[in-house]
């Protein structure tokens, strides 16, 4: 592999996790991995009159001790599934779109809290933050330093072909930061993600689009598109993201994410649509729909490398209608070695939920090496930090080695593959030690620049950090 960086890559003492070849100069009988999210338990029984049984389009962040999520609730007219799969028809009334609100403060056991603020069938006893024309709200904290206190809380949400910008300064009052759309390039519906990206000192959208010809979306595809902001009501063009080399598919969501844990890191879960599968015979509704994985350095360009689902439907027949098994907007670290994502199960059926999924901490993809070995020499690395740490797992029989390189790639008297011992078992922050202890001999290393060499056996490394 040629190299693809003449500057060092900076990473300071952030994760670096192996979701692509950013970092990798060489490699050889090593893979990268896609790993798969682990079922726990119902986080959300989705069974309140106001939520419905289309409820969707869920939103979680942590806000200092308390995790949020906001979702809407919302029923299709027509027939529930069930009365499909029992051939008796049973008539669903939809009522007006809410978007609801639950907290935690575990990310494993929700409320759904009585705020009073909006009233629905002649009670205020619900958890209702916002009910309007305007769809789809989706909020996040924003972090700006130059944030006003009662813009803390910030979001969006679209009606027709525009998009508006929404305050809040508890995140359970809402209300418009202006009378006119912020965005007016539709179409805007389903969930369009806004955030604060500390990384870029900007705000980031990515929303609803279209492109290619011959799909089922007004004579295109369901895609994704990106735009910046430096004050979060004027904005750049919203321009289509690349997946260079993957198929065009129907991208119904994005799903995406600014990794917290590795600043300039884009994650995105969008949820794929296959509109022309029919899963019952009298579904009300065609398609079926699962969740997949992809990541970004610039937020335009993405890697597609995974087609494969990220999170499938499974044997419950109830999660192959139409819209379902979308992944929350937004992860939740509810340990020391694991993070939180939220499934939307049973679409459509009076049984709708939110089913909570977990993930080893920065385990989306692993550099793999099988049972033969192989091994891989990282890019030249501006690092800051006295010790270096792995995310890995081996197996009983197998290994990792590791050995530093000058900016050269000559490897460091002391810490060359020889110097190293066999690292073995399953840590999420494994301090690395060669036979001279762990400290990283930073007067060998010019002006804090290294490379890496690790030798697999049988093991996995999801990410690193120099510390």
């Amino acid at each position: 592999m040629t190299k693809k960086n003449l500057d060092p890559i900076k990473i300071g003492n952030s994760s670096q996790l192996f979701v692509d070849e950013y970092l990798i100069d060489s490699k050889k009988n090593l893979d990268l991995k896609l790993h798969s999210l682990i079922t726990r338990e119902t986080a959300l029984e989705l069974d309140a009159p106001w939520e419905g049984l289309t409820c969707d389009y869920h939103t979680v962040f942590q806000d200092g001790k308390l995790f949020r999520m906001y979702y809407r609730g919302t029923s299709h007219s027509g027939y529930t599934i069930d009365s499909m799969l029992s051939k008796k028809e049973k008539v669903i009334q939809p009522h007006p779109e809410t978007i609801c609100y639950a907290e935690s403060e575990d990310g494993i056991n929700w409320a759904k809290p009585s705020l009073g603020l909006f009233e629905f069938e002649g009670n205020k006893n619900n958890n209702i933050v916002w009910m309007s024309d305007n769809h789809d709200l989706v909020p996040f904290r924003d972090e700006n330093p130059s944030c006003k206190e009662d813009e803390r809380y910030k979001g969006i949400v679209w009606v027709k072909n525009f998009i508006f910008a929404v305050k809040s300064p508890d995140g359970l009052k809402w209300s418009l930061m202006r009378d006119e759309p912020i965005l007016t390039d539709g179409p805007f519906d389903s969930q369009n993600v806004p955030m604060w990206d500390p990384f870029r000192s900007c705000y980031v959208i990515f929303t609803r689009g279209k492109i290619g010809q011959g799909g089922s979306f007004g004579g295109g595809y369901r895609w994704i598109r990106m735009a910046t902001s430096e004050n979060f009501l004027d904005w750049s063009d919203l321009i289509p993201i690349e997946t260079s080399g993957s198929p065009i598919e129907h991208l119904y969501t994005n799903g995406v994410v600014s990794y917290k844990r590795s600043p300039g890191l884009y994650l995105g879960f969008p949820r794929r649509f296959s509109p022309s599968r029919l899963p019952f015979e009298d579904s009300n509704w065609p398609g079926t729909s699962d969740s997949v994985f992809m990541s970004s350095r610039d937020g335009i360009n993405w890697d597609r490398r995974f087609l494969e689902s990220f999170v499938r439907p499974g044997l419950d027949d109830r999660n192959w209608t139409s819209r379902n098994n979308l992944l929350s907007c937004g992860i939740l670290q509810t340990s020391n070695t694991e993070l939180s994502m939220y499934i939307l199960r049973h679409r459509d059926f009076p049984s709708c939920r939110f089913d909570r999924a977990t993930i080893r901490l920065d385990g989306f993809v692993s550099l793999n090496g099988g049972y033969s070995g192989g091994e891989m020499t990282t890019e030249l690395l501006e690092f800051s930090g006295e010790n270096l740490y792995l995310n890995y797992s081996t197996s009983a029989s197998g290994f990792i080695k590791v050995e530093l390189q000058d900016f050269q790639g000559k490897y460091i008297e002391g810490y060359s593959v020889e110097d190293s011992p066999e690292i073995f078992g399953d840590k999420c922050e494994g301090l690395i030690k060669w036979k001279n202890g762990p400290n990283l001999p930073i007067e060998s290393i010019r002006s804090g620049l290294v490379k890496m060499r690790f030798v697999l056996k049988d093991a996995d490394i999801y990410s690193f950090k120099f510390a």
